[in-house]
């Protein structure tokens, strides 16, 4: 592969769009940045009843600010800014095979999340071309603490959960580590979704948000629980990466 050189800002190494002197990987982050300083809740999901679309834009976490920022992205792409273009594109980002068949058809776990998306070509895994190792993990953390998630009281939604939870458990997927990333960091442009493998027992991520270049250094435009809503990380990527010893490497993908 060849290697791109970081020379400031990392946009221009985005191929534009039609039409557009913006890229996608562009387009995310100037959306993303409209949402700087819009709060961090937790749960906002996780509503009693059947499972159903929600659309929230006045608060996030990390998953739903990257969900939200990038069923926009296709809106403006496409040229369709309307409240019907965003529901359809949520629901087809969030739901397995963009249905909503209750509360173990949405994609909770980031890897099930990631291979869907994919097989739907929303985006596609970079990981493993940019040398990321092959890693399977026991995938159970939902229903290993189902008290946590009142749908789960539901029998048969943790019995769709559980059957999930095994089948993304026999697969494997690619992680880069933190001595791989920083020989790699120039590959990657603006809104490139980046999540942290964790090394929490039953879980594939802990944290996802968006690549953002400044200068010659690629941060993180992310819905911070830490900092209480949606940020530009004050550290770079790497240096969150070494910092936090619970983070085994990261997951990354491009929109197409």
């Amino acid at each position: 592969m060849e290697k791109t050189q970081c020379k400031g800002d990392a946009s221009s190494r985005n191929k534009p769009l039609q039409n557009s002197d913006l890229s996608y990987g562009d387009l995310i982050v100037e959306i993303g940045r409209l949402f700087i300083n819009i709060p961090y809740k937790e749960g906002t999901l996780e509503c009693p009843g059947h499972e159903k679309l929600i659309v929230n834009l006045s608060a996030f976490d990390c998953t739903t600010f990257v969900e939200t920022v990038i069923a926009l992205t296709k809106c403006a792409a496409s040229g369709n800014i309307s409240q019907y273009e965003l529901k359809k594109n949520l629901k087809l980002i969030r739901y397995r095979r963009g249905k909503i068949d209750g509360y173990a058809s949405r994609l909770h776990y980031f890897t099930d999340w990631l291979r869907d998306n994919e097989n739907k070509k929303i985006i596609t895994d970079i990981s493993r071309r940019l040398g990321g190792k092959p890693q399977r993990k026991k995938i159970d953390f939902m229903t290993a603490h189902r008290e946590l998630y009142a749908a789960l009281i539901n029998e048969g939604e943790r019995r769709q959960l559980s059957i999930m939870e095994k089948n993304l458990s026999r697969k494997t997927f690619y992680i880069i580590g933190e001595k791989s990333f920083g020989a790699i960091k120039t590959e990657f442009k603006n809104g490139d979704i980046i999540a942290f493998a964790t090394r929490d027992e039953g879980l594939d991520i802990a944290h996802v948000g968006f690549a953002l270049w400044q200068g010659r250094g690629l941060y993180l435009l992310h819905a911070s629980k830490k900092e209480g809503g949606v940020v530009i990380s004050q550290k770079t990527l790497l240096a969150c990466l070494k910092q936090n010893k619970n983070y085994s490497g990261i997951i990354a993908a491009r929109l197409l």
